[in-house]
């Protein structure tokens, strides 16, 4: 591979690791599945990786050419882009983002408890949004848009995909010990950690967008 394909491949994957966020994840997808059991937790970490698999990958095969047909620029939607998740970051960094999620997962637990038996998680809360959320689904469009319609650039940009999603799968697998292991305060470090990165990249690419539209 060329050094820029090598770029593409590390900007695609480690974007799509800082913004999925995993790790941060973990503590939640862990208590909600607690009350079933390991097995309902391994069936619902690979289903939920899965559900974003699908969701993800639409569209970031669709989304370019709705861009496209919008009449949306590469540079404008990079602008754009980086403008999201620079403010996903900042949730990150003061933890605004985890409290959603929190507050999303007790809502599930009272309702599994009103309705007596356990729910499927895998489609919400954690397939959509807290994996194929918002800024991961914009990555994915902006990344393949990267990739100018290359094959291989479509190869690389869909391998980073498909990995962050193995990867998030692994984790959800092992939330369990992770969490015992690192507790909820270091994996709320992480994401802060995370969040910074993440501004960094998302300041770079709102660079770039401006560069581009205006020539620079």
């Amino acid at each position: 591979m060329q050094s820029d394909q090598i770029e593409l491949l590390i900007a695609t994957f480690v974007t799509f690791f800082v913004v999925i966020d995993a790790v941060g994840v973990a503590p939640i997808f862990a208590s909600l599945t607690q009350p079933g059991g390991q097995a309902y937790a391994r069936r619902m970490a690979v289903k939920s990786s899965i559900v974003a698999g699908v969701i993800l990958f639409f569209f970031a095969f669709v989304g370019p050419w709705l861009l496209d047909h919008l009449g949306i620029s590469l540079d404008a939607f990079r602008a754009a882009g980086g403008v999201l998740l620079f403010m996903i970051a900042l949730d990150m960094v003061f933890e605004t983002r985890g409290m959603r999620r929190k507050n999303r997962a007790e809502q599930v637990l009272a309702e599994e408890e009103q309705a007596g038996r356990l729910e499927d998680i895998s489609v919400f809360p954690i397939g959509m949004p807290m994996i194929a959320g918002p800024g991961s689904i914009a990555t994915a469009m902006l990344y393949m848009q990267n990739a100018g319609g290359e094959p291989l650039g479509i190869a690389i940009v869909s391998a980073a995909i498909a990995a962050n999603l193995v990867l998030t799968a692994g984790i959800f697998l092992a939330a369990g010990p992770l969490i015992k292991v690192m507790g909820e305060s270091v994996a709320g470090a992480v994401t802060r950690i995370f969040g910074v990165i993440l501004a960094a990249l998302a300041v770079q690419l709102v660079i770039d967008g401006i560069k581009g539209a205006f020539s620079l």
